[in-house]
């Protein structure tokens, strides 16, 4: 074999390599989870960069409105303490205590303010190769008044450590909401991808396995993800899939 054929063979294999894992991120769908507040001054450009990415292909975004700003004057409309409680999950999960909005906790991992692009470019990207080293196949489809998912092994490695929990998740694709009191008194903000509740659907186990679910109530959006754990406690999502 010559030099050049060398090189062009060498050439064909590295773009070979780059169009596979280019194929794999495409395949990922990364999950932000933004926790806002209407009582909370800071938050809006952080649910107008939320609002801006909802629509990505490659990215499930998702507001969680939090209940502890309530008292500053204005009891947040959206808001629950399954959120809260959610939000703070995450905090003892990682060890650091840090609970603030907005904050938004990109694939379970690592959490940025919400209102800061560079720095939830970079959480999707450090989280995202950890992702792609294990990748895990999800897929999600509606059969009649069911939604099936099916999950399959792990590529990359041969077995999985831990179990993790099969979630749905329904949102609305937007809420817009008038302030009349508190810190945003007199603004309207529009709220997207917003979460009204999360269920667990079954616990995967490493092996390919199917889960059904009804189908949610009509008007609303729908999602699903892997997270690693038995659901008491938040940790790594390992795979995300939209559904309606």
């Amino acid at each position: 074999m010559t030099g050049n054929v060398r090189k062009t063979v060498l050439a064909i294999a590295v773009l070979a390599t780059a169009l596979a894992a280019g194929a794999a991120r495409a395949e990922r769908i990364d999950v932000i989870e933004l926790f806002t507040s209407q009582g909370c001054s800071s938050c809006p450009p952080a649910d107008a960069v939320i609002a801006e990415m909802a629509d990505r292909d490659d990215v499930l975004t998702l507001s969680f409105n939090v209940d502890y700003w309530d008292y500053l004057g204005w009891k947040d409309t959206l808001a629950s303490p399954e959120n809260t409680a959610r939000q703070k999950a995450y905090a003892h999960f990682r060890g650091d205590r840090a609970v603030y909005t907005p904050q938004a906790i990109v694939n379970g991992m690592m959490h940025a303010v919400g209102s800061d692009r560079m720095s939830l470019k970079n959480a999707l990207q450090s989280t995202g190769d950890k992702l792609d080293k294990r990748a895990i196949e999800i897929s999600a489809r509606r059969e009649g008044d069911e939604i099936v998912v099916d999950t399959g092994k792990t590529r990359g490695v041969l077995s999985w450590p831990k179990p993790a929990t099969v979630w749905m998740v329904v949102y609305d694709k937007a809420r817009t909401v008038k302030i009349e009191r508190g810190e945003n008194r007199g603004r309207t903000i529009t709220y997207a991808n917003v979460v009204k509740r999360i269920e667990p659907i079954g616990t995967w186990r490493g092996k390919a396995a199917s889960f059904r679910a009804p189908v949610p109530e009509p008007g609303v959006r729908c999602a699903i993800f892997l997270q690693e754990g038995d659901g008491r406690a938040p940790g790594p999502i390992l795979a995300a899939a939209k559904v309606m």
